[in-house]
C-alpha cells in the first residue's frame, strides 16, 4: 500500500533536494570521465598491440634476411679465400707451367707430350661399347 505522506518544504528539504542534485550530476560527470577514460586506454591498448605485432613481423623478416645473408657472406668469403689461393698460385712460376701443360697441351722445348686416355674414361667406353 502506498502512503499520501506530504513533504515538508522548508529550507533544509529544499537544501537536501539540491545536494542530491548535484551529486547526481557530480556522478554522472564521474561516469562520463571513466567512460571517456576506458575509450582512451582501449585506444591506447589497441595501438599498442597493433604496434607489437607488426614489429614482430618485421623482426622476423630481418631475421629471415639476415640469416640468408649470413650463408649468402659465409660462400663469398669461401669464394674469396679460393681466389686468394689462387691468385698465390699464379704468381708462382712453376704452377703456371705446369697449368700450361696440362690444360693446354703446351710443351717446353724438346718435350714430347702424350695424350693417355683416364681409367674412368676407359670403363666407360668398355660399358658404352657392349652392345645387346
Amino acid at each position: 500500500m502506498k502512503r499520501n505522506i506530504a513533504s515538508m518544504e522548508n529550507a533544509y528539504i529544499q537544501n537536501q533536494k539540491v545536494k542530491e542534485k548535484v551529486i547526481a550530476k557530480r556522478r554522472k560527470l564521474l561516469f562520463r570521465r571513466l567512460a571517456l577514460f576506458t575509450v582512451i586506454a582501449g585506444v591506447i591498448t589497441y595501438i599498442m598491440i597493433s604496434t607489437y605485432i607488426t614489429r614482430n613481423h618485421q623482426l622476423e623478416a630481418k631475421k629471415a634476411e639476415k640469416k640468408k645473408l649470413d650463408h649468402t657472406v659465409a660462400a663469398i668469403n669461401k669464394q674469396q679465400a679460393l681466389l686468394k689461393n689462387q691468385i698465390v698460385k699464379l704468381n708462382d712460376n712453376d704452377y703456371i707451367a705446369k697449368l700450361a701443360r696440362s690444360e693446354y697441351f703446351l710443351s717446353e722445348k724438346g718435350e714430347i707430350i702424350f695424350n693417355i686416355p683416364d681409367s674412368n674414361s676407359k670403363k666407360k667406353n668398355k660399358q658404352e661399347d657392349v652392345s645387346y
